[in-house]
């Protein structure tokens, strides 16, 4: 199950195909938009773009609607704690991914049974900062597989590779 697991995940706003029709095959697209209305016709339209395109593609904080879409799967946000998605049914190959900044959120997630966790922000220095120690220390709490995010750029994508993380999810690397 889940043998083909992206290694990158592209955070987007909006469909823009430019940014998207350069990317490889190992990135998958996540649609994040918290400041405007779901729009339905977009969503049909990109999951039609990604499948043309070999990327798979998540909706993000909508379980119930990525599942009635037959999207790849649903991305939760770390402010997201409810757990009512668990009494959905799942197709086979439907993939829930979380974000987490802190142990107690990966805890959550865990209870979210999501399959992969994006932990941030490892470069980034916001509110969420990790660094690369803490980053090391969070994922040996989990046997989820972990993704890197936060403020990962050309200068940095190497470091990745110390990590010893599952990929790295970005919005400005791919753009």
């Amino acid at each position: 199950m889940h043998v083909n697991l992206p290694s990158k995940y592209y955070f987007i706003n909006k469909f823009d195909t430019n940014n998207i029709a350069k990317l490889d095959k190992n990135t998958a697209i996540i649609l994040r938009n918290y400041t405007s209305e779901i729009n339905l016709k977009t969503i049909i339209n990109l999951k039609n773009f990604c499948k043309k395109n070999g990327h798979k593609f998540f909706l993000s904080n909508n379980v119930k609607l990525a599942l009635n879409l037959k999207l790849d799967g649903a991305y939760i946000p770390s402010f997201d704690k409810n757990i009512d998605h668990l009494s959905f049914s799942f197709t086979k190959n439907f993939l829930i991914l979380g974000s987490a900044h802190n142990n107690k959120e990966i805890k959550i997630k865990e209870k979210q049974l999501v399959k992969i966790i994006f932990l941030s922000s490892i470069f980034k220095k916001n509110k969420n900062y990790l660094g690369i120690n803490k980053f090391k220390l969070l994922t040996k709490l989990t046997n989820i597989k972990v993704v890197a995010l936060g403020g990962i750029s050309g200068k940095n994508i190497k470091k990745i590779k110390l990590l010893n993380c599952f990929g790295f999810a970005g919005i400005s690397f791919f753009e």
